[in-house]
Order: structure tokens, then C-alpha cells, then sequence
């Protein structure tokens, strides 16, 4: 069988989305010799992957996401390539594309938050947006051969939201990306836990985007100051601003000894982050703008405590991966969070500033409650691997054609 795989978003600059189809298909790889692979990817992208084995091929189609090009070129450019199925790993399946596909439905956020806060396009170009999205989704689930969901819980959101049958879903447990330099070697002490008062480097709206977030990482692991971290986007509904709101309580509860850093990629939503009132008058948070990998996992290995405060997720994957580093995760108890990561996390409210407040208290101060957790997560963690998610997803291919 002759496969296309829409990997246009391919790499962790794309976010989770981009890390999913990084890791699925270096994993077909490893277990599939028999299929042949047609790997479609952008110019921007192209040299981020190369093709480990005879069996997959990588193709040009540069063409931009969610605009009428991807609507009329890129069904062309798959249909020339005769493949058998073609997997889209997000929704934006073209509505010109009928021949066999399946899809990856990874959550039905635009559906649960329409709201203009999520977007920085202006009234009429938002409203028309949300009818398209709307319009290719429902392309997506009605014409293909069948939809893969990250998690139980979105499987019965696509269902109940969709009318789509149950069985025409399979789920693909996702799993944390793992950090070949620093596995093992990530073991929390108490000393690292314990403070300093040695202040921490600020990146602020005006410094970012001319400044080197390298140089300010360097300050930041040579400090012995707690910090909890974020990894991850800042659009609504990740509910950042309740959580800078929250930190700003629990500065004058608990005193100045802590810091947060938000690691993410600098766009419309941190800069609107950046210029929130509380943002400027919390001086103990810092953003360090997009990271790579071999930097993140710097700051991941220095930090105390992960907090995850999202009001909506189709899987969860940032929780995860910071368990590989030993760090103890607060989490928001909404959607599938607790479902994926179980006993490993201490839940709070995310809508009540003062859950988080006490779930960032008792992560940082509560050994017991650390250790419990960091030992739950390694039971926790075996649980999901790209080995399981690839066979899982051959076997969809395989039984769609």
C-alpha cells in the first residue's frame, strides 16, 4: 500500500501538533517496511526531515495551511503522487479531496470556545473563519475512511458533538517526547528545592523580541531559586491570565522566594499575555520566547514544579513530558486530564484562584506530596509510547484500504 502523510506542520515549532507527526512518523519507520510512505512537507520544513528508510519518501507541497491554496493545490499535489490513503493529522482535510483518507482529530477546541478572544483576526474575517472550520470539519468526519482521537475523552467528544459512530473512531494514545541527553540524570533534591534569593533574569514586551532567549536561559539554569514552569501556547483557553492572576495571590501569601517562567513561542496571544497589567506588575515571572530542544530541556531539568492550568485539552501532552524530568505536575482537573494522567498530578480548579494558589504552595513546599507524585509518574509513563501509537495508527491504515 502506497501512503501520503501530510506532515506540512512537521516539528516542534508547530507545537504539539507538529511534535505528533515527528514522532509518528519516525516511528512508522521503525516498525514498517512492507508500506511505501509518501512524506508531504513544506520548504520551510524539508530539511528537518530525512528518511531513514528506503520505503518512505519525502515530497514538496508548499502550500500554507488554512487558505484556498491548500483547498485547490494540495489535493492536486497528493493525487499525483498516487497514493492508496492519506493521513491528515489535524482537521483541515481540503473539501476537494475525496479519494481515501483518514484523519486525526486532536480536540473540537474551536467548537467548545468560538470566541473572538481566540483569535486576532477582526470581526467579519473571524466570523467567516469559524463557518469554514465548521464547513471542514464536518468534511473531514463525514468522508473519512476513519478519524483517529488522542484520547477517550475526545473519541466521546467527536462522537456527542459530531454524531459520529463510535466505532468509526479509534484512539492513539500520544506520549511525551523523550530527551535522549537527559534521561535518568533529572532526579529532584531538596537542595534544588530550597530557595535562593538571587533574582532571576526578566524577559519582558520590550526586550523578547530583540533579545536572545539563549543568554537568558544560561543566567536562568545557573540560578538555585525555585521556580515552577509552563511550556506551551498562550491562547485562551490554556488560561494563562487566571494563572498570573493566581500568582500574584500567592506572592503575597507566600513571599517573593519562587518564580515562574512561560516558555512559548512569541505571537498575537503571549504579546497580548506580555501587555496584561498583572503580567507588569508580577516581577517574578519570566517568558523566554520560543526554545529548541536542546534548550528546553535545560530549563525543564531545573525546575520544581510544572503547572498546567488549561480549562480544555484533547490529550495533555506537556504535563507528560515534564514527568520524565522527575518534576512534580499541578494540573487542572478539566477534560481528559485526569483520565490521562491519573494519580501522577494534584488536581486543582482552574477556574478558582485560590485551588491554584494552594496547589502551587503544597508543589513546592509538601516533600511527601513531591515525592508521591514523582513516583506515580514513573509508574504512569510506561503507560504511553510512539511505539504503541504508531501500531495502533498502522492498523487503522491498514484496515481503512
Amino acid at each position: 500500500m502506497r501512503i501520503g502523510i501530510d506532515a506540512r506542520m512537521y516539528g516542534p515549532k508547530q507545537g504539539g501538533l507538529g511534535r505528533y507527526i515527528e514522532q509518528l512518523i519516525s516511528h512508522l519507520e521503525q516498525i514498517d517496511d512492507r508500506n511505501e510512505y509518501v512524506i508531504f512537507l513544506r520548504r520551510e520544513n524539508r530539511d528537518a526531515y530525512s528518511p531513514t528508510k528506503p520505503n518512505f519518501k519525502k515530497l514538496i507541497a508548499d502550500v500554507p495551511w488554512y487558505g484556498w491554496r491548500e483547498q485547490l493545490e494540495l489535493p492536486k499535489i497528493i493525487r499525483q503522487t498516487k497514493v492508496d490513503l492519506t493521513h491528515f493529522p489535524h482537521w483541515n482535510v481540503p473539501l476537494f479531496y475525496n479519494d481515501p483518507f483518514v484523519v486525526t482529530i486532536h480536540d473540537l477546541l474551536l467548537l467548545h470556545y468560538p470566541t473572538r478572544e481566540s483569535s486576532a483576526l477582526g470581526p467579519l474575517s473571524y466570523w467567516f473563519k469559524n463557518l469554514a472550520f465548521r464547513k471542514v470539519l464536518r468534511h473531514a468526519v463525514r468522508k473519512a475512511e476513519h478519524i483517529i482521537a488522542p484520547s477517550e475523552f475526545t473519541k466521546q467528544d467527536i462522537h456527542n458533538a459530531l454524531g459520529v459512530p463510535l466505532n468509526q473512531i479509534t484512539t492513539t494514545y500520544l506520549a511525551p517526547w523523550e530527551p535522549v541527553s537527559f534521561r535518568g540524570t533529572t532526579q529532584k533534591s531538596d537542595e534544588s528545592i530550597g530557595g535562593g534569593t538571587e533574582e532571576f533574569p526578566r524577559i519582558n514586551a520590550d526586550t523578547t523580541s530583540q533579545g536572545n532567549p539563549s543568554s537568558y536561559l544560561l543566567e536562568m539554569t545557573q540560578v538555585n531559586r525555585p521556580y515552577a514552569l509552563y511550556v506551551g501556547v498562550a491562547y485562551p483557553h490554556k488560561n494563562l491570565n487566571r494563572l498570573l492572576d493566581a500568582w500574584q495571590l500567592f506572592q503575597q501569601k507566600y513571599g517573593t522566594n519562587y518564580h515562574l517562567v512561560l516558555v512559548g513561542k512569541r505571537n498575537y496571544f503571549y504579546n497580548k499575555l506580555l501587555s496584561n497589567e498583572t503580567m507588569k506588575q508580577c516581577n517574578n515571572v519570566t517568558y523566554t520566547d520560543y526554545l529548541p530542544d536542546s534548550e528546553l530541556t535545560k530549563i525543564y531539568s531545573k525546575a520544581s514544579l510544572y503547572v498546567f492550568p488549561s480549562l480544555y485539552e484533547g490529550f495533555g501532552l506537556p504535563p507528560l513530558e515534564a514527568m520524565q524530568y522527575n518534576i512534580p505536575v499541578i494540573s487542572s482537573n478539566r477534560a481528559c486530564l485526569p483520565k490521562i494522567l491519573r494519580d501522577a498530578a494534584l488536581y486543582f480548579n482552574p477556574e478558582k484562584n485560590e485551588e491554584i494558589v494552594e496547589a502551587l504552595y503544597r508543589g513546592f513546599t509538601d516533600n511527601s506530596l513531591r515525592e508521591k507524585l514523582i513516583c506515580n509518574a514513573k509508574k504512569l509513563l510506561p503507560s504511553y509510547s510512539w511505539e504503541k501509537t504508531a501500531q495502533r495508527t498502522l492498523d487503522v491504515y491498514e484496515n481503512s484500504v
